[in-house]
């Protein structure tokens, strides 16, 4: 049968949505039309993205002359200041143009590396307020004052490349740590980029990750907002080193075969007028929304106005930068349900309609897909994911098929699933059929990536799982030969957790730093409430590296985990299938890219020889178990017994002891 030109294949392939099929043609026609017109004037997208190379201040080598431009259309006035002429601007005025863009040449000797200025903006509102350029590559706060100042950044020997043309081709499935530099070592202090590179990035490369997620790269103010309050969108955050720094990391990185995304932030900006975009020229919609839809409350931010085409162009250009200046291999874009809704996804999506109907921003989802666009033309390969809890249909799927474009999005639903049962029931009261239908729910040709715990889970006021188990009790008895039984039960719902979230609930893997082995307490930035103490902004690798704690179990574990689903490629095999599921007996089994596995969250009973059917008669074997003594088990089943399938009730069933609170994966030999 011949296809209808006009049902895209986002519909063909889910009925569902045919009430939304007008709605989905629109947003590829807009699309369409939008590239159409930026490949006339500019011949292509990537060409289009270039306004951190036209605005900002430039070093022209062959005229020995800096310039300087700004976009700033409803400005009266624009001076630059700086060190160069005593913070003066009454001789440097920026001439104004009809575009609204704001220029003025000086001489090669005027400007130096490393030297701090400003703009001097006179508003449409009579303010005058000294700004940064909004495209300024490096901003540096004043110890005393703590006041942030651009900075020339023109090293004379730019950064040498060992890993230049790293290929990423190879990462099928991503199992990303998700990482912030700052609190990445054990002293309570900042923590740099090479300090990572070195320090870090071994770990994870031995725990067998193959892409790392770097948080708060993007400058912001204010350190206690996880770098999701940005300020200065082009400029690397210099708490933690220089942009050299940065590189030195990602290249590290590529050496050790991972891929590195830059967790980005185009959902929304700091409202800071000393540091960020906002009134930049006297008005409050020169990059926002007016009024009160470019206030985004929950997160007392500026919401950015899509629908501008000078907006779209500086968000893309700052797409490309990093892609193209760091060599990054992709993005974790953040806060896309804000983008994607006026209402920022304050609502119950009920039905399908709420998706595309009355509240949908149609201007972000353009932003969304001429981004993803790019990404994908200045790299095939590039990762980009998107944090959207409202499950958007099509966000994941190709621009031409009626998508967004984004390549996984987060499984955001599944941390709090686990969350709320910890909190909320009893072991004994847990759902097996609740469990496994939250685990796979999810929509087909779509890939997610999916995590029991991220750093939302870790931040003060919540818990990670391994303190949310343990609590207190990780204080005083996480020694080896201490047989407490909250940290019995801790541990073993840890793995068990964590290996259902792996094997059932994506595509794709993502852990945050420290995570892997239980890390306890919480995450809480220096701020005034905690007399601005670092104690808790830190990663306590020693606590794995002990041999006399059980910290190295968990470690252990998450590395086994994630290097049999390399092995077996797993999270490449498409949904699992379910074999069996009883509630009352607490087992869960299922099949996935041809293994076997079994779980038992009973909290006492253990089954000596239960039935399961697996379809394929043969012979199998325990690959591994979640009660192994290298995991801090109780090693009651051996990976050595060859286990036979036998015909029962007319199917080929195997027989097997499921020790309690335990989960193993099989493999047919």
């Amino acid at each position: 049968m011949q296809k209808d030109p006009n049902i895209p294949k986002l519909v063909a392939d889910d009925g569902w949505l045919a009430p939304q099929t007008d709605q989905i043609n629109e947003r590829i026609s807009k699309f369409e039309n939008e590239l159409k017109v930026i490949k006339h004037h500019q011949e292509s997208l990537y060409k289009y993205a270039s306004t951190h190379l036209s605005l900002g201040i430039h070093y022209q080598k062959d005229t020995d002359q800096w310039t300087v431009r700004e976009w700033a259309p409803n400005a009266k006035g624009i001076q630059i200041i700086g060190e160069f002429n005593q913070w003066s601007g009454e001789n440097h005025q920026l001439t104004g143009s009809d575009s609204g863009i704001w220029e003025i040449s000086l001489p090669g000797s005027a400007l130096s590396h490393e030297q701090e200025i400003k703009l001097r903006v006179h508003g449409a509102d009579g303010s005058v307020r000294d700004r940064i350029p909004a495209t300024i590559r490096r901003a540096v706060q004043d110890p005393t004052t703590h006041d942030f100042t651009g900075q020339i950044w023109q090293p004379e020997e730019p950064y040498q490349w060992k890993y230049e043309n790293f290929d990423a081709s190879s990462i099928t499935t991503p199992l990303i740590y998700e990482a912030h530099t700052g609190m990445s070592g054990e002293e309570p202090r900042l923590h740099s980029y090479r300090e990572f590179a070195d320090d870090v990035i071994p770990h994870i490369a031995d725990a067998g990750y193959n892409v790392i997620q770097m948080m708060a790269v993007q400058e912001h103010p204010y350190y206690g907002s996880f770098g999701y309050h940005v300020s200065n969108f082009f400029a690397v955050c210099s708490r933690f080193g220089t942009p050299e720094d940065l590189k030195y990391l990602i290249d590290t990185a590529h050496g050790h075969g991972i891929a590195i995304l830059l967790d980005i932030v185009h959902s929304h900006a700091v409202k800071n007028l000393g540091e960020g975009l906002n009134e930049f020229d006297g008005t409050d919609h020169q990059y926002f929304h007016s009024g009160g839809r470019g206030d985004q409350p929950q997160w007392d931010s500026k919401c950015f106005d899509y629908g501008k085409p000078e907006v779209r162009q500086f968000l893309l250009s700052n797409t490309r930068y990093w892609l193209e200046e760091f060599k990054f291999d992709g993005f974790r874009f953040d806060g896309v349900t804000s983008m994607l809704y006026e209402h920022h996804g304050s609502i119950d999506f009920d039905n399908l309609a709420k998706y595309f109907d009355d509240g949908v921003d149609k201007d972000a989802v353009l932003y969304l897909q001429l981004a993803t666009t790019l990404c994908l033309e200045m790299n095939p390969n590039a990762l980009i994911i998107a944090e959207d809890m409202s499950g958007m249909p099509g966000l994941c799927r190709p621009v031409s098929e009626g998508g967004v474009g984004f390549t996984h999005r987060l499984s955001m639903g599944i941390p709090d699933f686990w969350i709320k049962l910890l909190k909320e029931y009893k072991d004994e009261d847990w759902n097996i059929n609740e469990i496994w239908g939250t685990m796979v729910n999810r929509r087909h040709g779509e890939k997610n990536i999916c995590y029991a715990e991220s750093h939302d889970q870790a931040l003060v006021g919540d818990k990670t799982l391994a303190f949310r188990l343990m609590d207190q009790e990780m204080y005083w008895h996480m020694a080896k030969d201490d047989n407490h039984p909250v940290i019995d039960r801790g541990m073993a719902l840890h793995k068990i957790i964590r290996l259902l979230t792996f094997s059932l609930a994506g595509e794709g893997w993502l852990n945050f730093m420290g995570n892997e082995f239980g890390h306890p307490e919480w995450l809480d930035f220096p701020r005034e409430g905690n007399d601005w103490s670092y104690h808790y902004c830190r990663r306590q690798w020693s606590l794995m590296r002990d041999p006399n704690l059980k910290y190295q179990y968990l470690a252990k574990f998450d590395k086994d985990l994630v290097h049999l689903g390399k092995k077996h490629d797993l999270l490449n095999a498409g949904h699992a299938q379910q074999i069996w599921a009883h509630d009352e007996d607490k087992i869960l089994a299922y099949e996935r890219g041809g293994l076997i596995f079994v779980s038992n969250i009973h909290h006492t009973h253990s089954h000596p020889k239960y039935r399961l059917p697996v379809g394929q008669p043969g012979k199998y074997k325990i690959i591994l178990s979640t009660d192994q003594p290298e995991y801090g088990g109780h090693d009651r089943v051996s990976l050595e017994t060859e286990h036979f399938t036998e015909v029962s009730y007319e199917q080929d069933a195997l027989h097997l002891y499921i020790p309690c609170r335990t989960s193993l994966i099989l493999e047919k030999i």
